[in-house]
């Protein structure tokens, strides 16, 4: 599966966004997605994910409450929306898949900049 993120930009603190990640493939329904992000000088850092069916989510505690992960396997898209941004968010995120069978994520998208500013 190939995956493209878009939806990232430059936002006051406070504030929110909604990242997208389209995915190519017939079988979008068969992965668990996920969201990671890397701050510089920092290493990347799982942000949430979700599974095949929508059933089960998870988070970092750093965001746990602000940002809320879902998907459409329709248009087979997965979302992550942001609020009550913080500079400590600031970071290039990344989508990122795995056959829901598979141990480890292994399909990544190119990243999209997000900028908080204070």
């Amino acid at each position: 599966v190939q995956l493209q993120a878009s939806g990232g930009g430059l936002v006051q603190a406070g504030g929110s966004l909604r990242l997208s990640c389209a995915a190519s493939g017939r079988t979008f329904s068969m992965y668990v997605m996920g969201w990671f992000r890397q701050a510089p000088g920092k290493e990347r850092e799982f942000v949430a994910g979700i599974s095949k069916s929508s059933s089960s989510t998870n988070y970092a505690d750093s965001v746990k409450g602000r940002f809320t992960i879902s998907r459409d396997n329709a248009k087979n898209t997965v979302y992550l929306q942001m609020n009550s941004l913080k500079p400590e968010d600031t970071a290039v995120y990344y989508c990122a898949a795995k056959f829901w069978t598979a141990v480890s994520y292994n399909n990544w998208g190119q990243g999209t900049q997000v900028t908080v500013s204070s």
